[in-house]
């Protein structure tokens, strides 16, 4: 029983190397504009994904793209022996959920207030190998 536990956990740290993620919390963008960028380069190709970002006009990319420069310096750390380019990285994953809000008030005619929801979010990227995700 303890070898066969120890050969699952064995094969289990060679799955999770092969795979690293980066995270962006509480940024101050809302989560609908954000999930607009993050739906073009979600299950691409790292080197593809980085050039649809770093060409897009919206604000949300410059974010995204640091974002995914991150993960791949993280599987870099995690994988010293490989290169990015032999690896065949793929965005794996990328999930965007809603922040915290900042709540204003702002005047509004005949003595009313609107309130205003200021939004935020955070973003998780996962960066794997392509012959590792199709499983």
């Amino acid at each position: 029983m303890g070898v066969r536990k120890k050969q699952m956990a064995d094969r289990i740290k060679e799955e999770k190397k092969q795979i690293a993620f980066a995270k962006l919390n509480n940024c101050p963008t809302s989560p609908r504009k954000m999930r607009l960028v993050a739906d073009l380069v979600r299950g691409k190709k790292v080197e593809n994904a980085l050039q649809i970002l770093r060409f897009s006009p919206k604000e949300a990319s410059r974010r995204l793209e640091k974002l995914l420069l991150s993960a791949l310096a993280n599987w870099q750390a995690k994988n010293e022996d490989a290169s990015i380019e032999d690896a065949d990285l793929i965005v794996s994953e990328i999930r965007v959920d809603g922040g915290a809000m900042l709540k204003r008030l702002r005047p509004a005619p005949q003595g009313r207030a609107h309130r205003i929801r200021k939004r935020s979010n955070h973003v998780t990227i996962v960066v794997g190998s392509n012959n590792n995700t199709q499983s």
